[in-house]
């Protein structure tokens, strides 16, 4: 007896029965394949969905609107009445915001004068000792920066009363000067005090940065520039700035844009803004319109003007610093 599935009359339907399957296959998997790429494709949309929603509610919205607000005179956020460019023409002419300015300025200047040397300075000290203390002196450097500016404000507030200070006595007893000092009393030193405050919160922070960018300095350029015979000043101009450059550049550029954004720190130290406005920011000065006047308008202007400053120095930073790697 033969067997049935080997003879050509036994193949046959096999054979359509396989053609008949490969025929319905392609189709499920054209529709399988097709909604899986279509997922592929979408998916990523997804996930970007929330950043995209929350960009265009507390960003973009409100960019349009103040841009228009600016155009306007407000009493509140329900009364308003065009006046075109007055409102930046107004707070160009105003004496408060000219302090402000240059208030907001010399601020800026002294974090990237003295704030950022002293925490490279901090930096190369701790890259260049080895030991278990290392970690704790980096953490207690930084920690001040993990309280917030209201904390260091309130701290520092106290820190700075003439006679008891601890401030004070620290200056008396390392100078002899200082106890009687008002540095929140008097105008002329208002401005070093907000300095001072901000050293203290600041340092260790930009401290974190250029210690990252030292210890990815090539050794082997380092090692070289000795067998040569270069001292250490030359090392550090000639090996170590340029390999940091890049760091350098991006906390220059962070700190001036924070150092224009200053306004918790005098405004709690100060319990206002001073004496003669002597610790006026330029936020400070927007505050004042937005939520003491009103004039939601007014404060607007404030804003642009503030952003094309940021964005006119910043600039000019980049370009600077890029001229110089060239050089």
């Amino acid at each position: 007896m033969s067997n049935p599935t080997l003879t050509p009359t036994a193949t046959i339907p096999q054979t359509a029965g396989i053609a008949a399957a490969t025929a319905v296959v392609p189709k499920q998997q054209r529709r399988t394949g097709g909604g899986w790429r279509w997922k592929v494709r979408v998916t990523p949309y997804l996930f970007l969905l929330p950043y995209v929603l929350t960009t265009l509610v507390f960003f973009l919205y409100p960019l349009l609107h103040a841009t228009v607000l600016a155009f306007f005179q407000t009493s509140g956020p329900g009364r308003r009445v065009f006046v075109g460019t007055e409102n930046f023409t107004f707070v160009l002419a105003d004496p408060d915001f000219r302090k402000a300015l240059f208030n907001t300025c010399l601020f800026a200047v002294a974090s990237i004068a003295v704030q950022l040397p002293l925490s490279l300075g901090l930096a190369m000290l701790l890259n260049a000792k080895h030991g278990r203390m290392k970690a704790f002196f980096r953490l207690a450097i930084f920690a001040p920066n993990l309280v917030g500016q209201v904390f260091v404000g309130i701290l520092f507030a106290m820190l700075f009363t003439p006679r008891y200070g601890l401030f004070n006595r620290f200056l008396h007893e390392l100078i002899g000067w200082g106890l009687e000092m008002r540095w929140l009393g008097d105008p002329a030193l208002v401005m070093p005090a907000v300095v001072i405050a901000s050293l203290w919160l600041y340092v260790g922070f930009n401290m974190i940065y250029f210690l990252a960018a030292l210890q990815n300095v090539d050794q082997s350029l380092v090692e070289a520039a000795r067998i040569d015979g270069a001292d250490p000043w030359d090392i550090f101009l000639n090996v170590t700035l340029p390999s940091i450059a890049p760091v350098v550049t991006f906390v220059v550029v962070t700190s001036t844009i924070g150092s224009f954004q200053l306004f918790e720190l005098p405004y709690t130290l100060l319990q206002g803004f001073g004496p003669n406005n002597s610790g006026l920011t330029v936020v400070g000065y927007l505050y004042n319109y937005a939520f003491d006047s009103g004039d939601l308008g007014t404060a607007a202007a404030v804003g642009w003007l503030l952003t094309f400053v940021i964005l006119m120095v910043s600039l000019a930073q980049i370009r600077l610093s890029r001229k110089v790697s060239d050089d």
